[in-house]
């Protein structure tokens, strides 16, 4: 069995190529990967070649773990079916090829546990839950508050706006400075940093990965008051420790989604409290794959790139 694959062979060197799957087992599913997306952070690092060492990191990688396609042979041991539509955060399914994320890919064999159904209706938008559900994980649980300020107005930093708003809390203030990006607010308001007076922030969140904000945030906090590091920073953190201490400030570091981030986030879409509409703000097909790619780690403008692969041959 053999797929077509986004390969990143290096840094900033990035080819579509065959490349062959390992055998599905009793238990595995196979899925015919209908819609992928790109992910400006931890995909950008890799292809840019800052990533820190992971486990299971190296190159030729298959990035990718935002998948959504159709189930075309499932194990007598899945408990799937064929013709269900599932989300695939990727796959280590790869022959000569590290699969650390793994899910920009044709076809994918995939673990059940791996996979989590979906309605077909979710179309493209499937391929966001992944990063509605690390966006849920930042702001669900024992010990967490929603943001009253978050950093950043690209796709997690909407998308955690949205969940405040769908918690029913206060609406959040968004920062950004990047005029491109201002726009697309539902329920809460944009406004550049330099416009914001207050002084007053319990819970900040940021979600621009900019390894430079800790001193301005801090400055912006209410005593007491916490900053959830929402990004991926590759830089060393620091920060003036006598303002930090003069607040009492808190950090608190957020890291991927678990499992019940993502069923709780697709039956928050599902019922329509979440809305992922807007987000996707340019697609392409696999053969400008490599263009694709471009354009989401160096233009603005794009917020989330979605690859089509269901005219692939």
């Amino acid at each position: 069995m053999h797929t077509e694959a986004i390969i990143l062979t290096g840094p900033k060197a990035l080819e579509v190529q065959t490349l062959g799957l390992t055998a599905p087992g009793a238990g595995d599913i196979v899925v015919e990967i209908a819609h992928s997306g790109i992910s400006t952070g931890t995909e950008k690092l890799f292809w840019s070649g800052d990533m820190p060492p992971f486990p299971g990191m190296g190159y030729p990688l298959v990035p990718g773990y935002e998948a959504v396609g159709e189930i075309v042979e499932a194990g007598p041991e899945s408990g799937y079916r064929v013709g269900e539509t599932v989300f695939v955060p990727g796959s280590n399914c790869f022959q000569g090829a590290f699969g650390l994320f793994g899910g920009a890919a044709q076809r994918l064999v995939v673990q059940p546990g791996r996979a989590s159904r979906i309605d077909r209706g979710f179309g493209a938008e499937g391929a966001l839950l992944a990063l509605a559900a690390t966006a849920r994980h930042a702001m669900a649980g024992p010990g967490k508050s929603v943001p009253d300020l978050i950093v950043g107005h690209g796709v997690l930093g909407r998308l955690l706006a949205r969940l405040t708003v769908a918690a029913g809390a206060p609406a959040p203030t968004v920062w950004e400075l990047d005029p491109s990006r201002s726009t697309g607010a539902e329920g809460y308001e944009v406004i550049h940093p330099d416009a914001d007076v207050r002084r007053d922030y319990m819970s900040v969140y940021d979600a621009s990965g900019a390894p430079d904000m800790l001193n301005s945030l801090i400055g912006r906090l209410a005593r007491g008051g916490e900053i959830v590091l929402a990004g991926f920073y590759t830089a060393p953190l620091s920060f003036a420790f006598p303002p930090a201490f003069m607040k009492e400030a808190r950090l608190r570091i957020t890291a991927e989604w678990a499992e019940g981030d993502l069923i709780a986030t697709r039956r928050l879409v599902e019922s329509g409290a979440l809305s992922l509409s807007g987000l996707i703000t340019h697609s392409a097909a696999k053969a400008d794959a490599i263009g694709a790619y471009k354009t989401a780690f160096t233009d603005p403008g794009c917020l989330k790139m979605i690859l089509n692969w269901k005219d692939a041959s």
